[in-house]
């Protein structure tokens, strides 16, 4: 039987008749006229149309904020303008367009991409581009751990291939992907040592379960961890900040030991000169993006079940440092940038 709705005072079927039927609805969505600060993000009305063939209508119930949205925001990343932000977000499927048979309206799921646009109450997307969500895993804790968890699961088991008893050097420990990162390497077995922007992020990357947690603005990273591994250096080196913390990543990591670059936090990593990998211990460095490892279908189910798997075993915890409402996104940006949260940050429409 089709499930009849009511939608501005006239009656529409979500599945059971032709998705065409539904009329448009009014949705608030962040949108980029221009790349810049902060204040470049504002807000508008829009008339959502029903989905299109091959789409799935999704309301959010919670979003994440992601460094990766600054990226696109500033032009680091460039987007055709004007764009919408954000890609990460948890809700429900309202609608499906034709030919959508793995998704129904009611469905609970989640999304970190391709598709940017997240920061809005509603929207169409490609219904392959969805996760749908166990019910163990709540909406708030889809939202700030999707992306952030299988950016973890692609960097230590499939990009770095981590080994029990191996040293990992994380920066930016108490981030969102940084604690993230540091459960998920002591949940197989490794050494974590974690570096803090500050004194007040220490016990948030040792509850999460560094070893040892380094300041990066006042101790020597790489001395320090040369002491910590009785001279050898890190088996692997995750840098989510980029060009602040390049040259102490290359000192710090072990003879044939591996750089894993990928993030910009503090700008991007500009002039590599090749010949300092050999010199630092013929080194290997790569540079991965999250949709190189979930491009196919068979990938994207196996990556997002393991993190689950993870979520639902307790090795891995969401740690919801902040929630914004959706429309102080703009103040949301400052404090990322700035330095100022802890853990994940989720915005509620």
């Amino acid at each position: 039987m089709p499930l009849l709705v009511l939608a501005d005072s006239k009656p529409f079927i979500l599945w059971g008749w032709p998705v065409h039927c539904m009329e448009a609805r009014v949705e608030r969505i962040a949108r980029i006229e221009a790349t810049g600060g902060p204040e470049v993000i504002g807000w508008a009305d829009v008339d959502l149309s029903p989905p299109g063939p091959g789409e799935v209508r999704m309301r959010n119930t919670a979003i994440g904020l992601n460094f990766i949205d600054t990226y696109f925001r500033s032009g680091l990343y460039p987007v055709p303008l004007p764009s919408g932000l954000g890609q990460e977000a948890a809700g429900v499927v309202e609608a499906v367009g034709e030919g959508v048979t793995d998704f129904k309206a009611g469905d609970r799921v989640a999304t970190f991409g391709p598709p940017i646009g997240a920061y809005a109450t509603a929207r169409n997307l490609p219904a392959a581009s969805l996760f749908r969500l166990p019910d163990a895993v709540d909406d708030e804790t889809a939202a700030a751990v999707l992306l952030k968890g299988c950016t973890a699961e692609f960097l230590v088991e499939r990009c770095a291939r981590v080994q029990p008893g191996w040293t990992a050097l994380v920066h930016a420990a108490a981030g969102g992907v940084g604690q993230i990162l540091v459960q998920w390497l002591k949940a197989v077995g490794a050494e974590v040592i974690g570096t803090v922007g500050n004194e007040a992020k220490i016990a948030a990357a040792r509850a999460a379960g560094a070893d040892h947690v380094l300041l990066s603005r006042t101790d020597d990273i790489a001395a320090r961890v040369r002491e910590i591994t009785g001279g050898e250096g890190a088996a692997v080196v995750f840098d989510g900040v980029g060009k602040a913390t390049w040259e102490a990543s290359l000192a710090s990591a072990r003879r044939r030991g591996l750089i894993v670059s990928f993030g910009n936090a503090s700008g991007p990593v500009e002039g590599v000169d090749l010949a300092a990998l050999s010199r630092h211990g013929s080194l290997f460095v790569t540079r991965p993006t999250s949709f190189h490892y979930y491009a196919t279908p068979e990938e994207r189910t196996a990556g997002a079940a393991r993190l689950f798997a993870m979520l639902e075993s307790g090795a891995v915890r969401a740690e919801i440092g902040q929630r914004f409402a959706l429309e102080d996104v703009v103040e949301a940006h400052r404090a990322l940038e700035a330095g100022k949260t802890i853990g994940s940050t989720i915005l509620l429409p």
